[in-house]
């Protein structure tokens, strides 16, 4: 078995918690490292739970974890911090301090989650491949453009650790026990666990559309990647049928037989989830979340953000506040 890299004992980890942030994702990680200590007979592992100040710290899910200021967590060999919904809203001037300073100590800095948006807020991701839950990575791009956002489930670069959330937690703790200690540790981890396959750096969070129909269908596939790589720049239809080799008339037949609608209605529905992500996500002014969904005007989109979604945007935007301020009050 591989030895912990400085050699000077059990890794100690920090798991920095912030309001709202997803209990899943955070337990998930923690217990790999647990049961690591378990199965290996020895203490692999240390880890504390640190927060923005001393006291509890509320989940999304409403229960509260005991925290120490993340000041006083002495020494470190990776700090995780872990968000959830609403991570826009918890960012801080000086947590983001503290975790440069870690970083410039060479512990290794990792997010879970929405933790993604944190650490690049504190400017630790530039130049690293990041990732983030699939709902997050409209808003993410938006505010941090220079980032190199991956759809994995898990990112590895270097001393940089982030991965999507849910129990993509788990399979990026199992893949750092793989590498600090052994596969063989890892796969006992997973198997206690009831985890049928350990998913790698490489998996993707959701299913690729080739995948979903058929290695037959490639033109088709090409094609929607192609519009959700034109999304704030819109192409025409008979630009995505040149792109793709194919006619007008056979993209429009194969729109129809496997996705039920036709191209210009399959790319209206991309460009408006896109912009439900930015609504929801990001306190970008609706005309700037029109003209970065393909839209040329704000009543026109509005118009057809409400014939899809069945209610405005500015409503929905206003819905969501309500909801978040008498959730913070009960």
């Amino acid at each position: 078995m591989k030895e912990k890299q400085n050699g000077t004992g059990p890794a100690r980890y920090g798991f920095l918690i912030v309001p709202e942030f997803s209990m899943m994702a955070f337990t998930a990680a923690i217990d790999q490292i647990r049961m690591a200590n378990r199965l290996s007979g020895k203490t692999l592992y240390e880890w504390v739970v640190l927060g923005d100040g001393d006291g509890k710290v509320t989940a999304s899910n409403q229960i509260s974890i005991d925290t120490i200021p993340f000041a006083d967590a002495g020494r470190l060999d990776a700090v995780f911090v872990c968000a959830g919904i609403s991570v826009e809203q918890h960012t801080s001037r000086t947590r983001n301090r503290w975790l440069r300073e870690q970083a410039a100590r060479k512990v290794a800095i990792g997010a879970i989650c929405t933790g993604t948006y944190l650490l690049a807020d504190a400017g630790l991701l530039d130049g690293y491949r990041c990732t983030i839950h699939w709902e997050n990575m409209a808003g993410l791009r938006e505010r941090f453009p220079q980032l190199v956002i991956s759809p994995d489930l898990f990112e590895i670069d270097n001393d940089r650790y982030t991965c999507a959330g849910g129990s993509a937690a788990m399979d990026m703790m199992v893949y750092l026990i793989a590498q600090q200690h052994d596969w063989e540790l890892a796969t006992q981890v997973a198997e206690e666990f009831l985890v049928e396959r350990i998913r790698g750096r490489n998996d993707r969070q959701r299913l690729p559309l080739r995948l979903q129909l058929g290695a037959s269908q490639p033109k088709l596939a090409e094609a929607v990647a192609f519009m959700e790589a034109n999304i704030e720049e819109l192409i025409s239809l008979d630009e995505i049928a040149s792109h793709v080799g194919l006619s007008r008339r056979q993209l429009e037949r194969l729109f129809q037989k496997y996705l039920h609608c036709v191209p210009t209605r399959y790319y209206m529905r991309l460009r408006l989830m896109h912009a439900r992500q930015l609504l929801l996500q990001t306190s970008m002014p609706i005309v700037d979340i029109a003209y970065a969904s393909g839209f040329v005007s704000t009543p026109h989109f509005s118009k057809c953000y409400r014939e899809f979604f069945g209610i405005p945007p500015r409503e929905e935007r206003r819905a969501q506040k309500q909801t978040r301020s008498e959730e913070a009050a009960s």
